[in-house]
């Protein structure tokens, strides 16, 4: 089974940046054959879907809102999967999880908390 640990959150100011990480580890798991994804919840909100990409890492695919600013990339040597988040909002607060495989239906971590404030 999976195990997955986000780290990389914290406050930052609009407008500012924030690089996620991701470490994927688990018997069984191969990092590298699977897609992942991030998704977030903001205060009193829903799970939602931001980002999925392929095993290889060859494609992915945003929720329009953040397409142009947030980037999701993979190093399957280190076992680690990345969200770069530039120009951020103060929507885009919330704590982000990734998920194993495309979408928001799989396993997720405990996530990290991003606060975006003046």
């Amino acid at each position: 089974q999976v195990q997955l640990v986000e780290s990389g959150g914290g406050l930052v100011q609009p407008g500012g940046s924030v690089r996620l990480s991701c470490l994927a580890s688990g018997f069984g798991f191969e990092f590298s054959q699977n897609a992942m994804s991030w998704v977030r919840q903001a205060p009193g909100k829903g799970l939602e879907w931001i980002a999925s990409l392929t095993a290889d890492g060859s494609y992915s695919k945003y929720i329009r809102f953040v397409e142009g600013r947030f980037t999701i990339s993979r190093d399957n040597a280190k076992n680690t999967l990345y969200l770069q988040m530039n120009n951020l909002e103060l929507d885009d607060t919330a704590t982000y999880f990734c998920a194993e495989g495309w979408g928001k239906g799989g396993t997720r971590g405990p996530g990290t908390r991003v606060t975006v404030s003046e």
